[in-house]
């Protein structure tokens, strides 16, 4: 009884009419059409139904759009924490431990480390310069305060040049070190995109040890020290050693060019060392796992307001008991002691001896779930009760996936409780299979498996705050219960923070995309295409065709620090690689360097005397508008002369342009046609002889 989506809808009340109209045509023996008859009654249900219908076929719901988005490769999002790094300080002596979910706050923003740290008393002391022998020293790069660029390996880069980093110690071999560079970035340069390009420089770390200098394996997000970012070294298994060459023995660090292909030379602002990663997250429920163990020891700083749950596993791929702790003495069962030493730390002891039960000696075999007191008070989420699609309300939405988890309660065959922890996205056979939206709060189970009537508690949660936590560098946080003297500040902006993509989000990311060309087909096309080639710092571009119609020229200036600045066959071959990807299949491309053309000035202007220097004004307002190398001019575009005659004249100081008259001075890549220069189409025009006279 669906209707045509084209047809005017009707009400109920006509609907019945019509099929009021039409019983005698099906049937003479339907008499009665009073509303007493079943047959009239199942009629107006049926009108109903189809009224209901009509109402919803014109609608497009949230998860049709959905539905189709996903068919076109568009799907949302999801939710992610912020990330940052972070620098101690007042370290002396020992190390520091750092537990999984140790808190940070700044303000009511809580940060969290994923899995435990260890913190070294170790500082960096000094950087230095080394080129051809030469050491020089720019240690300043280490003072926060200070924000003066080095040239880390000189104007001119060349392979074989160094830069140092002294340190007053190094963490223990095998240990994972952190930097974070801050460069002084004036070109604009596209993103890099693939962690480790070395499209303009090959850079070999090395750690000063008892064998000499030995290399480590790094993981460079900053393309060779030409955009800010992080570098992440391991250290050798050849214990560090303090090295002769670093000032006053330190140890050292150290990065050698192998290969210097730079379009910019790097300019350094900021280096920060010996950092630790942390999220924007807080953490309302932990989950703490412990592998082939028959004890568990946390800290006390992590166990909040007391509200803890032990779990084991007594036998490899069974599911976990729930342990109590003991309180009678000799009392046989699933219990656990605790104790608790002198600097904090707790520890759960089991004893199958003792107490009869106890964890065996397999992977997770003990899982201690930590609960805040807000959480304690909500944390039982209800029975599965096997029907498709079962939504289930979570205490809170803005939920970390990663630390989620629920404890699913049932009953073995003697009728005790057993006890799985079930994370989302599990689809076995048997699994409790649901979907998580962790922006509304939100779990729907899509298949119960075996755990119908089983019940649901929460086992790991956490919270965040999207791109609230993206916070700018510079702040200095509070570690909980950490020593007073300990301070933490984040050298780097927090990154990646962000809330889960609602449909209309995703509908207009989707047209977006729809709008964005990925063939290259008219000139605008190769022009933004090449303006976007990753790695390269491009100031302009301009792209047209030649007297054959398959052949495209495209021209390219690079945004270097050359004064005239010329096409590097590095630069070629990254536009051609971006290009010849996009481009239909019987065209050529060209790419062409930038070529500049001086334009002469002479003429004589009239000007008010009660302004002094005129004629710097004057020649000020040429060179600016003939410079199409600074400008937004692009390559090939007319210097018209009613338009710089106009903009001379307009000046305060200027009484009327007697005369004026401007010259290309290479006549093979600029034309005077009538009074106007027009360029070639890969020529940049810019200022050379300008003789005005003043009148």
């Amino acid at each position: 009884m669906l209707k045509d989506a084209y047809e005017e809808d009707k009400t109920y009340e006509e609907m019945l009419a019509e099929a009021l109209m039409q019983i005698p045509l099906y049937s003479e023996e339907w008499t009665n059409h009073n509303p007493s008859d079943p047959g009239i009654t199942i009629l107006e249900n049926l009108t109903a139904f189809e009224a209901l219908q009509q109402s919803r076929i014109h609608e497009v719901t949230p998860a049709v759009v959905r539905m189709l988005l996903k068919l076109t490769g568009f799907e949302a999002r999801k939710g992610r924490c912020a990330r940052m790094l972070l620098s101690a300080g007042g370290i002396r002596g020992e190390e520091v431990l750092l537990p999984a979910n140790q808190q940070f706050w700044l303000g009511d923003l809580c940060y969290e480390t994923n899995r435990g740290i260890r913190l070294f008393p170790c500082h960096l002391t000094g950087a230095y310069q080394v080129r051809q022998g030469r050491m020089q020293d720019i240690s300043y790069l280490l003072d926060r305060e200070v924000r003066v660029p080095a040239c880390v390996f000189g104007q001119e880069p060349k392979a074989g040049d160094c830069l140092y980093l002294a340190a007053d110690a190094l963490p223990p071999p095998g240990e994972e070190l952190i930097f974070r560079v801050r460069v002084a970035d004036r070109h604009g340069r596209n993103p890099f995109g693939e962690r480790g390009d070395s499209t303009f420089a090959q850079l070999r770390w090395e750690c000063h040890t008892g064998q000499g200098f030995v290399r480590m394996h790094v993981r460079d997000e900053t393309g060779g020290l030409l955009v800010s970012g992080e570098v992440r070294m391991r250290l050798p298994e050849a214990p560090a050693l303090a090295c002769p060459e670093a000032p006053e023995g330190m140890y050292a660090i150290r990065a050698v060019l192998e290969r210097a292909d730079y379009d910019v030379a790097p300019k350094l602002v900021q280096i920060d060392g010996f950092l630790f990663e942390v999220w924007q997250k807080e953490t309302l429920s932990a989950c703490y796992t412990f592998n082939r163990v028959v004890s568990a020891s946390l800290p006390r700083r992590l166990l909040g307001d007391g509200y803890v749950t032990v779990f084991c596993k007594e036998e490899k791929g069974a599911s976990y008991r729930k342990y109590e702790p003991c309180h009678i003495p000799g009392k046989k069962g699933r219990f656990f002691e605790t104790r608790e030493d002198g600097e904090g730390l707790v520890t759960w002891f089991f004893d199958r001896r003792r107490f009869g039960y106890g964890p065996a000696k397999v992977k997770n075999a003990i899982k201690i779930v930590v609960y805040q007191e807000s959480m304690m008070r909500q944390y039982a989420l209800g029975a599965v009760l096997g029907y498709d699609h079962q939504t289930i309300r979570l205490p809170m939405g803005n939920l970390v996936p990663e630390s989620f988890c629920v404890i699913a309660e049932r009953k073995d065959e003697r009728g005790e409780p057993i006890y799985d922890f079930v994370r989302p996205g599990r689809y076995g056979d048997k699994d409790l299979s649901y979907d998580l939206y962790e922006d509304q709060g939100v779990l729907r189970i899509e298949d119960a498996g075996d755990y119908i009537g089983a019940r649901l508690y929460v086992g790991g949660f956490a919270v965040t705050r999207g791109a609230e936590g993206n916070i700018r560098e510079g702040n200095t946080l509070t570690g909980v219960g950490i020593a007073p003297k300990l301070s933490f500040h984040n050298p780097g902006p927090g990154t990646g923070g962000c809330s889960r993509e609602t449909p209309e989000e995703v509908k207009k990311r989707f047209l977006a995309d729809l709008k964005r060309p990925f063939v290259a087909v008219t000139a605008g096309d190769y022009e933004r295409l090449g303006m976007e080639t990753p790695r390269l710092c491009i100031r302009k571009v301009r792209a047209y065709m030649s007297g054959n119609g398959n052949l495209v020229r495209i021209a390219v200036m690079p945004g270097t620090d050359e004064a005239f600045p010329g096409l590097s066959e590095v630069y070629r071959q990254a536009i051609r690689r971006q290009l010849e990807e996009r481009k239909l299949l019987t065209t050529r491309i060209e790419i062409l360097p930038p070529v500049y053309a001086p334009i002469d000035v002479q003429g004589t202007v009239y000007v008010k005397r009660q302004y002094e220097n005129s004629l710097e004004q004057i020649e000020g307002a040429i060179r600016k508008f003939l410079d199409s190398v600074h400008s937004e001019r692009n390559f090939g575009e007319i210097l018209r002369f009613d338009e710089i005659f106009q903009e001379i004249e307009s000046l305060d100081c200027v009484e009327f342009v007697y005369e004026l008259s401007l010259y290309p001075r290479n006549s093979s890549l600029a034309k005077l046609v009538e009074a106007d220069i027009v360029p070639e189409e890969n020529c940049l025009c810019y200022a050379g002889s300008i003789r005005i006279q003043m009148g």
